[in-house]
């Protein structure tokens, strides 16, 4: 082995990856998730136990623990310990079910206890005031302003990630009865309908995306991928970082310094839907959660915000 090079994955993980990807039909950031954390799980029991001084079935939850104390020690936040200690767990779990080994140790380990932050977001006067900043820049008519409209339209209208937003492609998306369909966690596809004001900013930016593929179709270096709805000024299919630059540099313009991500105009789709009275349970399903426990965080929010302005208007609050 090359110096630097990492080390071969145990088999029965290698093999349980494949299991993932093939029989689970998960996504590949998500197997590539489970590939980094267990490789950190097999090093760690490598460097305390020696190469071979350890068996997957002589484990017990001992070492579960030993490992999970390690990453405390090493600074981890506690929601990195819990997503390598599931990792472990599923793992443990096939292997049970595939009676390689005959208890599954994991399962007696808690999972660390996570702080419930709630997420950022933006009221309905920032909102708008964002979307009108975006507009009046889409009005130069400039390729990126215009596509960047109809990103940031798509988003507070839809509610989207940002990974489903970039794996949108042009048969997903029906303008005419204003949906998108999306492939979520665990590629779960869900359709979710497109507002008014963003079917617009699509349309429009399909006008520019549509002269932008005839003026690269003659160069011999252009990777185009036709079948995506947001594309890069080369005409591929727009990168994840891209989509963060653009929107969060949208944001900052409006709300200089405010903690504002991506993921900020998901949680201010919910939050809007919610403070406006929207069914939880319709709104677990636009988001694609697969409890509705992870939905509720917005009736926090919204509980927040009430006491907010009850504390500001009531005399005797």
């Amino acid at each position: 082995m090359s110096e630097g090079a990492e080390a071969p994955l145990p088999t029965e993980i290698a093999e349980f990856l494949v299991h993932l990807e093939k029989a689970r039909d998960l996504s590949p950031n998500t197997v590539s998730a489970y590939t980094r954390d267990l490789r950190e799980f097999s090093t760690w029991l490598a460097a305390t136990h020696g190469a071979a001084g350890w068996q997957w079935d002589a484990l017990t939850r001992t070492h579960i623990r030993g490992y999970l104390a390690h990453l405390t020690r090493r600074g981890l936040a506690k929601r990195s310990i819990a997503r390598q200690l599931s990792a472990v767990r599923s793992f443990y779990k096939w292997m049970h079910r595939d009676e390689r080994v005959d208890v599954n140790p994991a399962r007696a380990v808690p999972t660390p206890r996570l702080p419930r932050t709630l997420p950022a977001y933006l009221d309905r006067q920032q909102a708008e005031v964002l979307l009108q900043h975006a507009a009046t820049r889409a009005q130069s008519l400039d390729f990126t302003d215009v596509r960047n409209l109809a990103m940031l339209e798509l988003f507070y209208s839809s509610g989207l990630r940002l990974s489903e937003l970039r794996g949108v492609d042009l048969t997903d998306l029906d303008l005419v009865s204003q949906q998108v369909k999306v492939r979520g966690k665990g590629r779960k596809e869900r359709i979710v309908p497109v507002g008014d004001h963003a079917k617009q900013a699509l349309r429009n930016y399909l006008v520019k995306r549509d002269v932008l593929l005839a003026k690269l179709a003659g160069s011999p270096r252009a990777r185009l991928a036709r079948g995506a709805v947001f594309l890069s000024e080369r005409g591929a299919r727009i990168s994840a970082r891209a989509v963060q630059h653009a929107m969060v540099g949208l944001m900052q313009a409006v709300s200089e310094g405010a903690d504002l991500t991506t993921h900020s105009l998901r949680h201010t789709f919910a939050t809007h839907l919610v403070d406006a009275g929207a069914d939880l349970r319709a709104v677990q399903e636009l988001l694609g959660h697969a409890s509705i426990s992870t939905t509720q965080i917005y009736t926090h929010t919204s509980v927040d915000r009430l006491k907010k302005v009850y504390r500001q208007a009531h005399p005797r609050a």
